[in-house]
């Protein structure tokens, strides 16, 4: 049996410094219900005899495997994700005085992010011998679920609101998962969900409710970091925050990298919402500790309707131990933005994806990015589910002439 040289030695609540036992399964604190975070023996990695290791594994998520928290090499359940490109967009007339890159993450599996944390989680169930999971989704993790459960030969539930968009449904079921629609947001989906599955022996792998899926993620940021080094970090990182998973992931992945000698500073990060639905955004400007749900929540990014995210302390940690910020574009300038990547730039864009392009002019004029300074916008999923047409009539935005 092969094994990775995963360092994980444990799991943590820093709500209430609770140490928990990986080698069983679990899915929140014990203790006060918070989420668990993996630990890793730092101090057996050598920083820079492992980053000059990298260059011989291939381009994957699974080549930072000593950062990873499958032990197993024959469990890691892949559909060959990770390393996703980083590449300039070149002039945007609305902020003319920065440089600007995104990374794509569009081109993964399942045309998602999603594809990385459920890499991480569904390799670590199948290493702990569990055989059912569910999830409640706005739609891309319930088809990166779908597909990486049917990849692992497991049964999958998915919940999924009623007005998630017919690709996405259509797609969880082509894996061979159960879906079942639920009235409302995510919210009720995971209510419903946690209802419907107490007592069935199944696992539930939600947003920050296992310690897992924020591990797959925190590869965006060690991506980041191999990129360009220290030198060619970018300033600032633009990240279109629903439950914001990935904001805790490149904050963790930071932190680690600074441990192990590689860091020597931190991007500010910054969560893009729409203003239909910005609890992390309004909590971040009046300086709460947690989010309140949001009354009312609406936004054609289905992605981004998440009214009340799990964990919300530790989303709005991570941007403040980064010095960064939190903006809101409107329905409209995201779907502006969709339009404006793709005959622009050329990038297929999902609304989610589309919405750190929207924010850069207002962050640029409100000075929370300065002339100079290079940008990376991370693009989490493809707009091909999407018709821009669509949405351009459905916020009422009138389409270029042709």
């Amino acid at each position: 049996m092969s094994e990775t040289g995963s360092l994980l030695v444990g799991l943590v609540c820093p709500a209430c410094g609770t140490a928990v036992d990986h080698r069983q399964p679990v899915g929140t604190c014990p203790s006060c219900g918070g989420t668990l975070f993996a630990e890793y023996d730092l101090d057996r990695l050598d920083g820079r005899t492992w980053l000059r290791s990298l260059r011989d594994r291939p381009a994957r998520l699974w080549r930072y495997r000593e950062l990873l928290p499958v032990g197993r090499a024959d469990a890691i359940v892949s559909l060959g994700e990770g390393g996703s490109p980083i590449f300039p967009l070149g002039a945007i007339p609305e902020a003319p005085d920065l440089t600007v890159v995104v990374k794509d993450d569009g081109g993964l599996p399942t045309g998602s992010f999603k594809a990385r944390g459920m890499t991480a989680a569904v390799s670590r169930a199948k290493e702990l011998g569990l055989r059912e999971l569910y999830v409640p989704s706005a739609g891309n993790a319930g088809v990166a679920l779908a597909a990486y459960g049917a990849r692992a030969g497991m049964r999958v539930r998915i919940y999924l609101p009623e007005r998630t968009p017919a690709p996405q449904r259509n797609a969880c079921s082509s894996y061979g998962a159960e879906v079942r629609s639920v009235p409302g947001t995510i919210r009720e989906a995971g209510e419903t969900a946690r209802t419907t599955e107490k007592g069935r022996g199944s696992f539930d792998v939600s947003t920050l409710r296992e310690p897992f899926r924020v591990e797959g993620k925190k590869t965006m940021g060690l991506e980041i970091f191999e990129a360009g080094g220290n030198d060619g970090l970018p300033d600032a990182i633009l990240y279109p925050a629903g439950g914001g998973t990935g904001l805790i992931g490149m904050e963790k992945a930071f932190s680690e990298l600074a441990r192990i000698g590689l860091l020597h500073r931190i991007p500010r990060l910054y969560a893009v919402q729409p203003d239909g639905c910005a609890p992390v955004v309004r909590a971040l400007a009046e300086g709460a500790e947690r989010v309140t749900p949001w009354a009312d929540p609406h936004t054609v990014a289905p992605g981004l309707l998440v009214p009340s995210p799990f964990a919300s302390e530790r989303i709005l940690a991570a941007v403040r131990s980064t010095k960064g910020g939190g903006v809101t574009v409107t329905d409209g300038e995201i779907v502006h933005a969709m339009r404006q990547l793709a005959e622009r730039h050329g990038v297929s864009a999902s609304p989610e994806a589309a919405a750190p392009y929207a924010a850069l002019a207002r962050l640029r004029a409100r000075g929370d990015l300065r002339p100079g300074e290079t940008v990376l916008l991370y693009l989490t999923g493809t707009g091909l589910p999407f018709s821009i047409e669509e949405l351009e009539r459905a916020v009422g935005v009138t389409a270029p002439p042709r």
